[in-house]
Order: structure tokens, then sequence, then C-alpha cells
């Protein structure tokens, strides 16, 4: 078998083009270019590193970026990440690299990510090109909180007292690998009847465009109505809000109608006082629209690998929540940008 020449990769990539390499279309209509300024403010080398001519040169900081949204798309650990772009043309040909170039290693890819957790968020700065782009919030908000799984921690029932307690356990500081390795920020909660463990994604999506325009992460004890008035997105054209049960109060209501909303949560009833026929019937017209939040978490379950973090502590699950409504948003507006017609 003889060497592979430019031609045979070519053919290669053009098959791959072929099959509709989702990958293409991301880098063909999201800017990535304009995080480049966010990103190089914090993670840009020093003077004394640019000035030496040691080592090797650092990596492109968009390129380490871009890395993140492949990590995220296809919830990659960061070694998994390193392998695939090694083993993958259309990982390769997303970061713009080839054959002979380097690759960054796992530890690259961490403390990249561990330095971004600095940067201006590259969140809101992507939201505002989509405003720009003319995807305002419209219809109405949404808004939901689905569980972020995390590792789960073995600890003995007083350590997790003084984990809730806010404090150290007795003993970790004598050990700090194992201390650096225990996430004291994760939270258990029940929902159905089963446990999870981890953290909390609350989201704002705009009804009409379905696009997460506001979020707040918290651990996953934390009641979903907690977050409402965080996350509620005062730049919608329409002022009317949906939510399920669990958001319904007398004093979210109160609340709601003082800021100029309009609640579209839906009743419950009690025990003593059942929904009537014409609640029940709201309700379901209601479902309708509040569905569309769910068609947004099902989304990031299924077609970016999962809901779930590796990491640990509050800070870090904070980045990655927010790469994982990032990288929704930006394969959302893929799809958006296709439906109306745009090359690409």
């Amino acid at each position: 078998m003889g060497q592979p020449g430019f031609f045979d990769l070519d053919k290669r990539l053009e098959a791959i083009s072929a099959k509709g390499d989702p990958l293409e279309a991301l880098n063909f209509i999201v800017p990535f270019e304009s995080f480049r300024a966010g990103i190089e403010a914090v993670v840009r080398p020093s003077a004394e590193e640019r000035k030496s001519s040691a080592g090797r040169k650092p990596f492109d900081a968009v390129m380490m970026f871009k890395i993140l949204v492949l990590q995220t798309l296809y919830n990659l650990a960061d070694e998994q990440v390193e392998y695939q772009i090694r083993d993958r043309l259309s990982f390769m040909r997303f970061l713009g690299l080839g054959l002979e170039d380097t690759v960054p290693d796992a530890t690259t890819v961490w403390l990249f990510r561990e330095a971004l957790a600095e940067a201006e968020t590259p969140f809101e700065r992507f939201n505002g090109y989509l405003e720009a782009k003319g995807y305002i919030a419209r219809g109405g908000q949404i808004v939901d909180a689905t569980i972020v799984n995390a590792p789960k921690q073995h600890n003995t029932r007083d350590e997790n007292e003084a984990i809730k307690a806010g404090k150290t356990p007795e003993g970790w500081d004598e050990k700090p690998a194992k201390n650096a390795q225990k996430d004291k920020d994760a939270r258990w909660t029940k929902k159905n009847e089963e446990s999870f463990y981890g953290y909390k994604n609350h989201v704002s999506v705009d009804r009409k465009h379905k696009i997460i325009r506001r979020y707040a992460e918290t651990d996953a004890s934390v009641h979903d109505s907690q977050k409402l008035d965080e996350i509620l997105d005062k730049s919608n054209t329409s002022n009317e809000v949906w939510a399920d049960s669990a958001y319904r109060s007398a004093e979210t209501e109160v609340k709601l109608k003082g800021k100029g909303y309009k609640s579209r949560i839906h009743r419950r009833g009690a025990r003593s006082h059942p929904l009537s026929e014409r609640q029940k019937a709201a309700n379901t017209t209601r479902s309708r629209v509040r569905a569309r939040v769910e068609h947004v978490f099902a989304d990031q379950e299924n077609g970016m690998g999962g809901i779930f973090v590796r990491t640990s502590g509050m800070a870090r699950a904070a980045v990655k929540i927010g790469m994982m409504n990032l990288v929704y948003n930006m394969r959302r507006f893929v799809w958006l940008e296709r439906a109306a017609g745009a090359p690409g």
C-alpha cells in the first residue's frame, strides 16, 4: 500500500461532506472568530512567554475554544477528545488541523477550560450576535430546569453532613489529592421518586425561536422556582411566561404581575381543591407551548451526548453548563439558518 497523498485525503473529506458532516455546517455558519477577543483577554501568553523562544508556541485560542465545542457536542472527557481529534478527519477539519499538525493533549485542554472560567462569557457574546442577526426573543418565554448529573461521591454519613454544613470533612485537609478530587458543591435531589446527584441548569427559552436566552446554574437541591427572577428575560417582545406547576405560588403570581409579566404557569390542584375541568383544559393548552423547552433538554440529552458533567465543584460545573447551553444555541442557529434558506 502506498502513502496517502493530498488528493487521497481531499477525496476522503469530500466523501465525509457528502454524507452531511454537521461540523462543516457549524464551522461555516457560526462566527467563531467573534469569540477571539474575549478568550484571548484571559488565555493569551504573558509577555515573558511571548519573548521566549523556548518551548512550543501556544495553541490558537479560537482553535482551543472549538475543542471545547467538540467536547461539549459529543460529551467527551479530556483524554477522549484528544484521541478523537487525532483519529477523526472531521474533527481535524473543524479545527483547521492537518495530519502533520500538533494536537493539544488532554492537560492542555483542561488548563484552557480552567482559564476560560475567567473569560467574558461566550454565551452572552453569541446571544448578542443572534440578536444582531434578527433572532430577537419573541412570543414570550418558557422557563424550566433540568438536572445535570455529576459523578457520585462515596462519602461517609459524617462527611456528607460536614459538606452540607459548608465545612471540609475531618482529615481531608491532610490529604490534598483526595480533597481536590471531591465535589463539595453538588447535592442530591429526588424527582419522580428517583434520586439524582449533581447540579441544575435553569433556563429561559423564547417561544418563537426556541433559543436559550438566560440561564443559571445551581446544585441539584435548589428548587426550580428559586431562580425564576434571575432567568427571566426582560428583552422578550411578549410579556407571557410559561412554566410547569412547580413554579406556581401566590407569591410568584404577585411578583410576575408587579413586573409586568402575564403568567401562563400551570395551575395545580390540592387534595381538597382539585382542578376544575376548565383549569385542566387551560393546562393542556399551556402544555403545548411549554413543551418547547422540553425539546431543548431533549436535544442536549440525545443530540449532544447527555446532560452530565465529569468535573467537580460549582465553578467548573458552571463552565460546562454554560458551554452546554452555548453549543445548543449554536446548533439551533444552524438549524434556523438552514430553515431560512441560508447557504451552507
